[in-house]
This record gives C-alpha cells, structure tokens and sequence, in this order.
C-alpha cells in the first residue's frame, strides 16, 4: 500500500477507536493511532491490522508484522517479531505478545528488554503489569555484547525472576547468580542495581582493592546514600590488616550555592592509640548584592596523613574565607586565611598562620583628562603565634614572632594614544601611601609610612601581516622608561621573598609581589613579542626582553633574574599544533652567569595518546632557601594501546639529587560492558614524616549499572578485537 493508503487507514482508524466501543479503555486525549498496509474489521469488536503495522500511544511505540484487537476482552493479540519503543531509553523486543489496549498489562514471549542501549534482560517470558513494572522468570542480565561465535557474554547475571520498575528505575533479582562467561562466581538470595536512566540511587559503588607498604592490602567498599534531589553522602570503609578508616563525602546543592565535605577517621598501626583524621570542604554561594562566598577548609591530624592514605600531595593547607563582589569597574574583597604546614623543619609557631584582607579596586574614565583612572585601598594583617620579637634557633633569618598590619592606597591614571603610523603610546602617573604597623620584631620600627610617586611612558608598535600561506603573524616592539621616588620603609621583607619574572610583568612598574618593597629609582624595559596564528596548521608566540635599573635594587635575589642592574633576559614561548600537541617554554638567562630559571611543559592529546610532561630548573639562591640547585622532571601519561586496552604511567625524576621520586604504572581493561584497572606506584622520597611505601591497586567495574558507558569507541565489534 502506498503512503496515501497508509496515511487514510491511519485517519479511519484513529477516528474508528475514539469514536466507538473500540475506545472504552483508551484514555481521555490519550487516542491510539494505528497504520498499517491492511486493516480489517470484523462485526462492532474485532480489528485486525496486517503489514507493517505500527500502533503510537503517548510516547509508546509499538512495531509488528500483524496485531489483533478485541474489544470485548479489551485483549490486544501481537505477532512478532515485536519491538516496543517506550521514548528513546526503553526498548521491549518479542516474538509474540498479548497486552491490553493500554500496552500497559499483558504477556510477551521470548522477550528481551533493553535499557538505555545498555542494560539487556532477557527471559522466555515477560509480564508486564500496570505499565509500570517488566516481570522476567528465567532471566539473563548483562551489558555486555555478544556475538554469533560467543556462547555466553563476558559476565551476566543469570536469576529465577527479575523485576523492573519503571517508576523508580530500580531493579531486583531473585536468587541471582553472577557468572563469568558461563562460570558461576558468586550468588546472591536477593539483588537490587539501578536501572541506567537513574544518575543516583542508595547503594554500593565499585568497591578497591588496595596495598600499600604501610598498611598492607586492604578493600573500600564506597556506599552511597541519597539525601533527597539536593544531597548526597557516601560512606568508604577502608578496611586492611593494619588499618580501620571510614571515608566520608557530604554533598549539598542549594538555590544559591553548593557546599562538598571530604573527611575520614582512621586508627591504624602507623601511629597507634592516635585518632588520625582530615577534613577538606569547599563552597560557593551568591549573596544579594552580587556578593558571592566561597569558602575552602583545608586541615589534618598529623604531617603524613594524607600522603599515607593518598588523599593530598599538599604540604601547606589553606583554609579560607572570601566574601567579594565584581563589577565591570568595581571589585570589592574582603578576606581571612589560615595555612597549615606539613613540611619538615617548619614551626607553626613561626609561621603567618592567619592572614586578614580588606581591599577595594574602582576604575573610571573622567572626560576631562582622558584616559583611565584608578583607585586602590588595601588593609592587612599577618600574625604569628609566637611572642619572640628575635630570631629563634632554627636559623632561618625570620623573627619568630613578628606580626605586620599594613594600609595601602594608590591613585594610578594611564593614557594611550595611537599615532597615525601605527605607533601606541602610553603613559602611567602613580601616588601611593605606605603605612606599617609592627610588633615583636626588636629589628624595626613599629611604624612606618611613606609617599611614593611614579610616572612612566610606555611604547608599543604592532606590525602585522596575512602571508601568503593564508596566517596571520604579528611583530610588536615594547618599551617602557620610567621612575619611582621615595626609599624602601624599614619593614621587614614578610611578603616580597619570592619574584617572578615573566612575561606578563615585563612594563610593569614593580615587580614584587606587594607593597612591603617597590622598585625604586629609575627604571627601564624592552622587549619584542611575535605572534603566528593559524586556524588549522600551528600557532605560537615568542617573547623576548630585558630591565634596566639604575641603581641595583637588593631586595631581589639572584635567581629572581632582577638583581642587577642589567637584568637577566627574559625567553617565552608558546607552540601549539590542530593536532593536539601543545609546547610552553620560559627561562631567565644572563650572558655572564647562564641559566637562573627554566621551565617547560608538553602537553599532547590525540585519540590513543594523553601526555602531559614539564621540566623545572631552579639555581641555588640562600636568599629563596634553597642551598643547592632544584630541578625536576614530571610525567603523565595515557597510551591506549588498542581499542579496549590502554596502559598508564606517571613519573617524577629529582633531578638535582639524580633519584626518582614517584613512579607509577597502570594498566586498564575496558569494553562496553566492564572496566578493569591495575595500578602500581612507587614514593621513593623520604622525610622525618614520610616514608617510601608501594601502593598497588586493584578496581572492576560493571559499566551499564553504577557507570555509564557513553564512550562508544571502547565497545567490541563482533569480528574485531
């Protein structure tokens, strides 16, 4: 039957079933729409469609090569083979059916039901039962995909009955069975696993298999708990012969913000009769006004408990506090820090453990002198815990317990003007107010205040191009004089001890990082930037330059590049490919003494490889305690090795001692249907706090159920590998 022919039955049919006693159970606004090549009526109660028959109801579909209906029984008589589309995650394949004119009770044969593409359920029979539940005797569950020369699937879970709920997107088994291709491994009286339509439902997650050489081999069998739409928590025992922890993660989402907690409590063997314990939480929550708060805590136990347990690499813990408000002309902070120091040697005591901020930026753009203004008001405080106003005995040229309120303001206004060959100049007129307030420090004057003027001009010329390669390059000459009066305060250096030299701060007026030291004297800068862009070849930048001082500034270390009054050359560059490789370089050198300063990191990403690779080089400098020179190569990588197999590695090379530092290798397993990780990793680095320890891990997942498999490219083919 042609398309008109279709198109008429399907019309005469609908109007048929709303309009006579073929409708009684059909509900309100709720038509069934059949189309067919045949269709027939026989007396006032029987229909039968032949051919291509497709019946839509709702958002269910129903396919076959005949259908019978019977209004009488209200009895819906299906002939195979059937497929029944429930939206676009629920699909019921059968080879014959009995339903009712809802499709939402009845009886199929050789039945299968397939979840988000994903999950299957097979079984000789299925029940369907008040459109809400799919009831299997004899049933077969997997994910896994199984060809013509398969006998069994790589893993299904065989029970007597199984039962879908469609509501609540759950599914139970009744005396259940898990097999390996078709070894029987384990049996459970009873199952529940989540349908793969739900993203969150109470239960176990994968669970880890993990040794270490502290704590022996252990297992974490994660349970996940929901709180309702907005919240979450999930409860991790770590359970090994050396070791009793429980893990804790608390999530919360609220109309105006979120709130993560990650904690654990842990008595184990590496510090008996000891409750050892980490908390870190985070959050951010928008406030009227246009304030936001965000908030970090960060705290241990003890210096080797996260590194123990691999929770952190991080030997300083910031807490903090932050209340701001960002406008396009406007921004407006107010702050509170607390550090936490794990690092051998260091004293909490001694240490700026709490740091306080207020600091407000205005910007505006008055007609009458043209340009850009702006204001600047910065109030601060660091505080030690101890009262000793000397250097204590551990030598590190700090007075153990100097504590440093500060007030900072400044008015800078800065004007470009573009010249008609091309030429961009610039110049910047700053004043600013010093004031220091400090205590317990026998070294210096409690108060301290000053004026600083500065005014600079700045030049630039920008030449660009299109070549005939179609990319676009630009060439641009920078330069900048200028100069700052006044005299460094007798405050000690709390804040400025460590410089950066880069390409972002070549023009700028100081280089240190706050206000306790600025630049003083007159000072110069030059520098060239080059720049290629190209939208499907390679891209990249280049920068070049160097400072002048005229007088020496000695609050600069050596290393810092800054030192002298011929700086040391500034090199950066950039070089990324459409091919996903990516090059970023940076090094302070000086012709006299060489390298001060180098960096380096590749990053490079394509469909089998992910590698992300840096270098680190630091010379000695007791000015940045550091007695000898620091360098360092780190490594990370992913190599898929063939479709369903990809191997993993990690690295971290102590250059300046010629010894490995951390090491680790992994290999991973993954179809659609199952994930497989086995890791290896090496600490060879050791402390008063931290010893070297192997730690091996082991996890098997069940991709369909607790993950989702939307990665189609690791999925086998049937005839491949």
């Amino acid at each position: 039957m042609n398309a008109a022919k279709r198109l008429l039955s399907g019309i005469l049919l609908s109007v048929t079933l709303t309009s006579s006693s073929l409708a009684q159970e059909v509900p309100e606004n709720e038509n069934v729409v059949l189309i067919a090549d045949h269709v027939f009526i026989d007396g006032q109660s029987q229909l039968t469609a032949e051919g291509h028959v497709e019946a839509l109801m709702g958002n269910s579909r129903l396919l076959a090569e005949k259908i019978t209906y019977d209004s009488r029984i209200d009895k819906v008589v299906v002939y195979g083979p059937i497929r029944i589309l429930q939206g676009s995650e629920v699909t019921i394949l059968a080879s014959s059916a009995e339903l009712d004119s809802k499709f939402s009770n009845g009886l199929m044969h050789s039945a299968r039901l397939v979840l988000k593409q994903q999950v299957q359920l097979a079984a000789n029979q299925l029940d369907r039962v008040e459109g809400r539940y799919n009831i299997l005797t004899k049933a077969s569950v997997s994910s896994c995909i199984v060809c013509l020369d398969e006998k069994a699937p790589l893993w299904q879970i065989r029970a007597q009955r199984v039962v879908h709920d469609d509501l609540k997107r759950q599914i139970y088994f009744d005396n259940a069975t898990f097999l390996i291709r078709n070894v029987p491994v384990a049996y459970f009286p009873t199952l529940r696993l989540p349908d793969p339509r739900l993203d969150r439902v109470t239960g176990f997650l994968v669970p880890t298999i993990r040794n270490t050489t502290q704590l022996g081999w252990g297992v974490k069998i994660p349970y996940f708990i929901t709180l309702g739409n907005y919240r979450d928590l999930t409860l991790t025992p770590y359970v090994s012969s050396e070791t009793r922890t429980l893990e804790l993660r608390y999530r919360q989402v609220f109309s105006n913000g979120f709130v993560n907690i990650n904690t654990a409590f842990t008595d184990d063997t590496i510090k008996p009769n000891k409750t050892r314990a980490y908390l870190f939480a985070d959050g951010a929550f928008d406030l009227p006004s246009d304030y936001k708060l965000d908030f970090n805590i960060q705290s241990t136990s003890d210096d080797s408990y996260l590194i123990d347990y691999d929770y952190s690499d991080e030997d300083r813990l910031e807490s903090n506090l932050t209340l701001q408000q960002t406008y396009r002309n406007k921004n407006t902070r107010f702050a509170i820090f607390h550090y936490q120091t794990l690092r051998p040697g260091e004293e909490y005591n001694t240490l700026p453990t709490f740091v306080a901020l207020a600091e407000t930026q205005r910007r505006y753009y008055p007609s009458s002198i043209g340009g850009e203004l702006r204001t600047n008001l910065e109030a601060h405080i660091h505080y030690r815990h101890s009262d000793l106003d000397v250097d204590g005995p551990d030598d590190d040229n700090i007075v153990d317990g100097r504590d440093v309120g500060r007030l900072n303001a400044s008015v800078l206004w800065r004007r470009n003007w573009n010249l008609k060959n091309g030429l961009r100049v610039g110049v910047t007129g700053e004043f600013a107010l010093d004031a220091y307030h400090t205590q317990n420090d026998a070294a210096v004057k409690s108060y301290q205040s000053q004026f600083t003027p500065t005014i600079a001009a700045q030049m630039r010329y920008p030449m660009s191009k299109v070549g005939n390669d179609g990319n676009t390059y630009l060439l641009e000459p920078v330069a900048q004089i200028g100069w700052t009066g006044g005299s460094n305060l007798d405050v000690a250096n709390d804040e400025s001890t460590r410089v950066e030299f880069d390409e972002g701060n070549l023009l700028a007026l100081s280089r240190f990082p706050s206000y306790d030291r600025r630049e003083r004297g007159i000072t110069g800068a030059i520098g060239l930037n080059w720049a290629r862009y190209s939208k499907d070849r390679w891209r990249g930048n280049f920068t070049i330059g160097q400072v002048y001082h005229q007088d020496v500034q000695p609050d600069f270390s050596h290393t810092s590049g800054l030192s002298t009054s011929e700086t040391d050359f500034l090199v950066a560059g950039q070089y990324k490919t459409s091919k996903g490789f990516d090059l970023a370089t940076r090094t302070l050198f000086s012709l006299d003494d060489g390298i001060n300063k180098a960096s380096a990191r590749i990053g490079w990403t394509n469909e089998k490889l992910w590698l992300d690779a840096s270098y680190i080089w630091l010379g000695a400098d007791s000015a940045e305690d550091r007695d000898k020179t620091l360098a360092e190569w780190a490594l990370d990588s992913r190599y898929r090795l063939s479709r369903h197999w990809t191997s993993l590695f990690d690295w971290r090379f102590d250059a300046g001692n010629n010894e490995t530092a951390e090491a680790g290798v992994g290999l991973e397993y993954r179809n659609e249907c199952v994930k497989f990780e086995l890791t290896v990793s090496r600490r060879f680095s050791t402390s008063t706090t931290v010893l070297p320890s192997t730690d091996i891990g082991l996890s098997v997942g069940l991709l369909g159920f607790s993950v989702n498999s939307k990665d189609k490219s690791y999925s086998r083919k049937c005839g491949r590998s």
